[in-house]
C-alpha cells in the first residue's frame, strides 16, 4: 500500500536532531535561551531588519503587532479578504475592526483597492491606524504601489509574510516591508519549529514594547510587579533550535518546491483552462516566490471538470489536496464586516486546488499526483 502524499509535511532530519539535543543537553529547557536569541538574529539577518523577536506564534507576532500600532476599540485595521483566518482574527483581539479588501488574480491584495478603501474610510470618519498586507502562498504582495501609498497616507504597514519566508519582491525579502513583519513557523510552513512565529521591524522601541508583552507585561523588578495587561507568547529554546537548523536547510528546500512548480507547470501547460496561480500574473513571473504552495486554477467551463472533482479524485488515491483560503468576507463570523470587493477572492476560492508541495516529496509522489490531476482534467 502506497503512503498518502501530503500537502505540506514538516521533515526533520539528523541536522534537527543535533540542534534540538543540543537544546535539551544545556539545560535550556524552559522558555528562552540561547537558541531563541540566535534564531532572533539569524531570521533579522536573513530578512534584512534591524530587530526580531521569536514568539509562540504568528498569530501571537500579529497581535503585537497591531497593539503597538495603535489598534484597539474604536479603530479600524484594513485587511486582505484572501487569506487564513488568523490574519483577521489578531485584528479582532485587538478589539479594533477589521474591513475586507479583494484580491487580485494571483491572489494577493488589490493595491489600488486597499488604498481606495482607505480613502473612503477616512473620509467617512473611520480612524484607519493600519493596512495589512498577506503574502499569499509565498508570494510577496505588491509592494511598487502599495508602500508608497500607503506612506502617502501616512498609514502604517503591518505585513503579514506568515507563508513566504524566503520569498522575495524586486531583490528585497518578503517581511522587509512593514513597519511590522510577522513570519510563521507553524507544522505546515516552509520552515517550521513546529509552532511558532517571529515579529519583525527596524524600529527599535516596537519590538522592545512587544517583548515586554510577550513576557506577561513583567516589569523588570525583584518581584513580580505588573502594571500592563500582559501574553505568554514567547518561543521555547527546544523550538527555536529546531528553527536555526531547519533555517540552515531553507535554501535547499525552496528549490525543491520549486522543482515541484516547474514538474506541475510543465504537466499542465496544455491544458486549456488551467493556469498555475501567480505564473505569470500581473505582469510578474514566479522567480522570487518561495514556492510554499503551488495551487491552480480551474476554468469549469473549459475543462468541464470542478475543482471539486479534482480533490476528490486526489483523496481517492490518497493525494491530500485542499481549496484556497476562504476569503474572509464570506466567512459566517465576518458577515457583519464591511468589505470592498470585485469577486476575484471568491472565483478564485470556487475554481482554485491546492496541490502537494512540500519538500520532502519524491519524484515518484509527484509523479502520482501529476497522473491524476492530469487524467481528471484531460490531458497526457
Amino acid at each position: 500500500m502506497m503512503a498518502r502524499v501530503h500537502l505540506s509535511k514538516a521533515v526533520a532530519t539528523e541536522v534537527e536532531e543535533e540542534y534540538v539535543l543540543d537544546a535539551l543537553r544545556s539545560g535550556w529547557v524552559a522558555p528562552l535561551g540561547p537558541h531563541v536569541d540566535a534564531f532572533e538574529r539569524e531570521i533579522a539577518e536573513r530578512i534584512g531588519v534591524g530587530h526580531a523577536l521569536a514568539l509562540s506564534s504568528g498569530t501571537a507576532a500579529l497581535h503585537l503587532g497591531l497593539l503597538g500600532l495603535g489598534a484597539r476599540p474604536g479603530t479600524v485595521v484594513v485587511v486582505p479578504s484572501m487569506t487564513f483566518a488568523a490574519s483577521a482574527m489578531a485584528v479582532v483581539y485587538t478589539g479594533a475592526t477589521p474591513v475586507f479588501v479583494d484580491a487580485r488574480e494571483d491572489g494577493n491584495v488589490d493595491a489600488s483597492l486597499m488604498l481606495e478603501a482607505v480613502d473612503t474610510l477616512r473620509a467617512e470618519g473611520a480612524d484607519v491606524v493600519a493596512a495589512m498586507s498577506v503574502d499569499l502562498f509565498g508570494r510577496a504582495a505588491d509592494y511598487d504601489e502599495l508602500v508608497p501609498g500607503l506612506a502617502e497616507r501616512g498609514i502604517p504597514l503591518v505585513e503579514d509574510a506568515a507563508e513566504a519566508l524566503g520569498a522575495a519582491y524586486h531583490g528585497s525579502a518578503a517581511g522587509s516591508f512593514g513597519a511590522v513583519s510577522v513570519l510563521s513557523f507553524n507544522g505546515n510552513k516552509i520552515l517550521t519549529t513546529s509552532g511558532g512565529g517571529m515579529l519583525l521591524s527596524d524600529d527599535r522601541a516596537a519590538i522592545d514594547r512587544a517583548r515586554y508583552l510577550s513576557t506577561q507585561a513583567r516589569l523588570p523588578v525583584a518581584h513580580y510587579e505588573h502594571v500592563d495587561v500582559g501574553y505568554n507568547y514567547r518561543l521555547s529554546n527546544i523550538l527555536a533550535a529546531l528553527g536555526r537548523a531547519q533555517l540552515t536547510r531553507l535554501d535547499a528546500m525552496i528549490a525543491r518546491r520549486r522543482q515541484i512548480r516547474e514538474t506541475y507547470v510543465s504537466a499542465l501547460a496544455e491544458i486549456p483552462g488551467v493556469r498555475v496561480i501567480g505564473r505569470p500574473t500581473e505582469g510578474r513571473d514566479d522567480r522570487e516566490d518561495n514556492c510554499w504552495l503551488t495551487c491552480i486554477d480551474i476554468d469549469p467551463d473549459a475543462t468541464g471538470v470542478t475543482p471539486e472533482k479534482v480533490i476528490a479524485e486526489l483523496d481517492l488515491h490518497d493525494i491530500e489536496a485542499r481549496r484556497l483560503w476562504k476569503p474572509m468576507h464570506l466567512q459566517p463570523v465576518f458577515a457583519s464586516e464591511r468589505a470592498f470587493v470585485t469577486g476575484t477572492s471568491g472565483r478564485l476560492f470556487d475554481d482554485g486546488v491546492t496541490l502537494p508541495s512540500g519538500s520532502s516529496l519524491t519524484d515518484e509522489e509527484i509523479e502520482r499526483v501529476v497522473s491524476v490531476v492530469t487524467g481528471v482534467l484531460g490531458g497526457r
